[in-house]
C-alpha cells in the first residue's frame, strides 16, 4: 500500500511538473509587458459547475465594486424582457448653455462568451468611453445562455438598438451617428446586430468589434494551434457557442446567430476590428476583416504581437495597450464626428 501511494504521489508530481513546463512556455509567447500572475492559472468555463462559479464571483466583485455615475433606463416596448439599458454621461455638456444640438451615441454590448457579464460590470470602461468621446454611452441588458438560448441575446440587442432610434429626439441623439459596439461576445452581437439593422434599414454609422466572438465553429474539429491558450479557450468557446445555440453549433437555418456566416457584407457601416495574434479569435477575424474589405466596407484591422484575449483590461497600463485603446477610441471619435472611416 505504501509502495502504491509512493508510485502515485510521484505520477501526480511529475504530472503537475508537465502543467507547469507547459504553461510556462505557452506564456513565453505572450509580449513580457502583458504577462502578470494570473495567466498561470487559467478560468475556463467548460460546464454548468464552473460556470455557476464563475457567475458568483463576478456578482461579488460586482457587488464590491465603487459605484459608478450612470441612469437606468427601463422602458416595456412590447418586447420581452422590458429594454434595459444604463446611460454614462461625459461630466461636461457638448455644447454648454443655450438649446443643445443633437450628439452622437455608443451602444456598448458587454463580453463574457454568451454567458455571463452584465452592463454594471462594464460600467468602469463605459463611463470612461463618455468622457472621451464626449458623447452618451448605452450599455444594454440582454439575456445570458444557456437558461435562455438564441435568439435571445440579439433579440435583446436589437430592440435596445431600434428605442434608441424611437427615442433619440427626447435623448438628445442624432439617429445617424450611433456607434455600436461590444467586446468579445459583446463584439461578436455588435458584428450581428450591425447586420441585423442593415436588414431593418436602421442606420448605424460604426460597428467597434473588440476582439469579436463571429464564428460558433471556431474550437471544433480543427486544432487553433497556440492561440486561445491564454485567457478565453477552445473547451470555453465551444460551450458558450453550445449553451447559445442549444447544440453542437449550426447555424444553417438560424438567421443573426453568428456575423461570420452571412454570405454578403455590402451595405454594412465602417468597422474597426482588434485583435491580439495569440487571441482564439484572431482568424475568424481577420478573414472577416478582410471579406469587409472585399465588400467595399471601411475596415480598420489592428492586430497586435503578443496579445491574448482582454489583456488590455488586465494590463491597461502597458504601452501596447495603451496604443490599442487609443486607436480604437480615435476610429469611433472619427465616426462620432461624421468623419471617413479609413481601412488599414
Amino acid at each position: 500500500m505504501r509502495t502504491n501511494s509512493l508510485i502515485s504521489g510521484i505520477g501526480t508530481a511529475v504530472l503537475a511538473g508537465l502543467a507547469i513546463e507547459r504553461r510556462r512556455r505557452e506564456l513565453q509567447a505572450v509580449a513580457p509587458e502583458l504577462r502578470h500572475g494570473g495567466l498561470w492559472v487559467p478560468t475556463p468555463i467548460t460546464n454548468a459547475v464552473e460556470l455557476a462559479v464563475t457567475r458568483r464571483i463576478r456578482a461579488r466583485q460586482e457587488h464590491n465594486a465603487p459605484a459608478v455615475p450612470c441612469v437606468r433606463l427601463r422602458a416595456d416596448t412590447g418586447a420581452a424582457p422590458p429594454v434595459d439599458l444604463l446611460r454614462f454621461d461625459p461630466p461636461e455638456p457638448t455644447q454648454p448653455g443655450g438649446e443643445a444640438a443633437p450628439t452622437g451615441a455608443v451602444l456598448w454590448i458587454h463580453g463574457g462568451g454568451l454567458l455571463v457579464g452584465s452592463p454594471e460590470r462594464t460600467a468602469p470602461f463605459a463611463a470612461e468611453l463618455a468622457a472621451d468621446l464626449g458623447v452618451p454611452v448605452f450599455c444594454n441588458r440582454y439575456r445570458l445562455a444557456p437558461e435562455h438560448p438564441y435568439p435571445a441575446a440579439i433579440d435583446d440587442c436589437f430592440t435596445a438598438l431600434q428605442w434608441l432610434h424611437v427615442q433619440a429626439d427626447e435623448l438628445g441623439i442624432d439617429r445617424q451617428r450611433i456607434v455600436i459596439g461590444g467586446h468579445s461576445a459583446g463584439g461578436g452581437l455588435a458584428a450581428v446586430l450591425a447586420q441585423r439593422a442593415d436588414d431593418a434599414e436602421l442606420p448605424v454609422a460604426q460597428q467597434t468589434l473588440v476582439y469579436p466572438m463571429l464564428d460558433e465553429r471556431t474550437g471544433f474539429g480543427d486544432q487553433v494551434g497556440q492561440r486561445g491558450r491564454i485567457g478565453w479557450d477552445a473547451a470555453s468557446n465551444r460551450y458558450g457557442w453550445s449553451s447559445y445555440l442549444g447544440h453542437q453549433p449550426i447555424v444553417a437555418d438560424r438567421p443573426w446567430a453568428a456575423a461570420r456566416r452571412r454570405k454578403d457584407l455590402s451595405g454594412l457601416p465602417p468597422t474597426w476590428i482588434g485583435v491580439g495574434d495569440l487571441d482564439l479569435f484572431h482568424d475568424e477575424d481577420l478573414e472577416y476583416a478582410q471579406r469587409l474589405r472585399r465588400a467595399g466596407v471601411p475596415t480598420e484591422l489592428v492586430v497586435v504581437p503578443g496579445m491574448y484575449h482582454a489583456a488590455e483590461r488586465d494590463v491597461p497600463d502597458a504601452p501596447s495597450m495603451i496604443d490599442f485603446t487609443s486607436r480604437m477610441r480615435a476610429n469611433m471619435r472619427r465616426a462620432l464626428s461624421g468623419s471617413a472611416t479609413g481601412g488599414q
